[in-house]
């Protein structure tokens, strides 16, 4: 335990950086300007950002199309939700931490910082075993995965899992939660490079879309149907992932991200328009007659509950700790290079998490 020190020397935040969205739209509606990040207040940390996760979603709110966004918090913003680095100073009452703390910081937007005052109740200790850059690609990709696999799934040992993007962030996050929970997982990946690291973060076999018939040959794996199925796609799968569930099977849905044109920048309003209206409407009756459960996840409207948020992330560390759970592979791109990075995971060509340093 640290109690807070009287006095702190003033850390030096002349050149605190972030980048700001002023409103939505292409790459370069991500500016990177100078701010001041302040001070922490009661119950609050101070944190020198070494490194931040990118996620899929973070592009999303650059185009202005990601609900909570608009709703929790409007524009200008600062996008991202995780970040690694040490801590420079506390606020009143912080005792679990004390300067130079290496942590991890789970945060609602306001990532993309090079300083960032964040709540000590949603700053966790940073594993031994883990650099900056692997701490900052664990937080949202793994703790969405254990919400959809323990809180709403409630996986069971000897399962048959579906896993789509299993090369992504979240798809080798639930890749590896699977393996842990026993259950036989098959991933799909877009094309054959990406085969190895879904095989590494624990599928035991793999769909590649490009040379398969993916439907054919999820047929052949699981003749009667998969417990699970994860999908982030949208459109472009839901409805098939839904017919190939087995009795009492769970759909879980993630994400939409077919709806949207690869390295476009911006939205195809015909081309969103037209699959909102091929998105799936699922049935009732027939969700009824099959006992199958259709899922929705959406992390950052998750936020408000807290203590969940916690549980997840006090065991998803202790996973890491022990070694039983793995980061993912990492690329890394300067804090000033943020468009690229989107750039590079809205063209569904990225492996493993992106990471963007200060």
């Amino acid at each position: 335990m640290h109690s807070a020190p009287a006095e702190l020397p003033v850390p030096e935040l002349r050149d605190a950086r972030r980048i700001r969205i002023h409103r939505p739209g292409d790459y370069p509606a991500l500016k990177l300007e100078g701010f001041d990040p302040g001070e922490p207040g009661d119950g609050q940390v101070l944190i020198e950002v070494q490194a931040i996760g990118v996620n899929y979603a973070d592009g999303i709110i650059r185009m202005g199309l990601y609900e909570s966004a608009r709703v929790l918090h409007g524009y200008p913003i600062t996008p991202g939700f995780e970040v690694s680095g040490r801590v420079l100073r506390v606020g009143a009452g912080v005792t679990r931490f004390g300067e130079g703390d290496a942590v991890i910081g789970l945060t609602l937007f306001d990532g993309y910082s090079s300083h960032l005052v964040i709540a000590a109740d949603r700053v966790f200790a940073r594993p031994s075993g883990l650099s900056a850059e692997q701490g900052a690609a664990i937080p949202t990709v793994f703790l969405t995965a254990w919400f959809m696999v323990h809180e709403l799934a409630q996986a069971r040992a000897g399962e048959r899992w579906l896993v789509h993007s299993a090369a992504g962030g979240v798809g080798s996050a639930l890749a590896q939660l699977g393996r842990l929970a026993g259950c036989q997982v098959t991933g799909v990946v877009g094309n054959p490079d990406k085969i190895p690291t879904a095989l590494e973060m624990g599928c035991n076999q793999v769909i590649d879309r490009q040379s398969e018939n993916l439907w054919q040959r999820a047929e052949q794996i699981a003749p009667a149907g998969f417990d699970a199925i994860f999908d982030a796609n949208g459109v472009s799968t839901l409805g098939a992932s839904y017919r190939h569930l087995a009795a009492s099977g769970r759909l879980c849905v993630y994400g939409f991200a077919s709806m949207l044109s690869r390295g476009r920048g911006v939205p195809n309003w015909p081309k969103l328009a037209w699959d909102w209206l091929r998105t799936p409407r699922f049935n009732p009756l027939d969700m009824t007659r099959h006992n199958r459960i259709v899922i929705g996840c959406n992390l950052s409207f998750l936020s408000a509950q807290q203590p969940r948020l916690i549980r997840g992330m006090t065991w998803l560390l202790q996973q890491f700790e022990a070694g039983n759970l793995q980061a993912p592979p990492i690329r890394a791109f300067p804090l000033e290079q943020a468009a690229e990075a989107q750039r590079l995971i809205e063209s569904g060509l990225s492996v493993g998490k992106l990471i963007l340093r200060p």
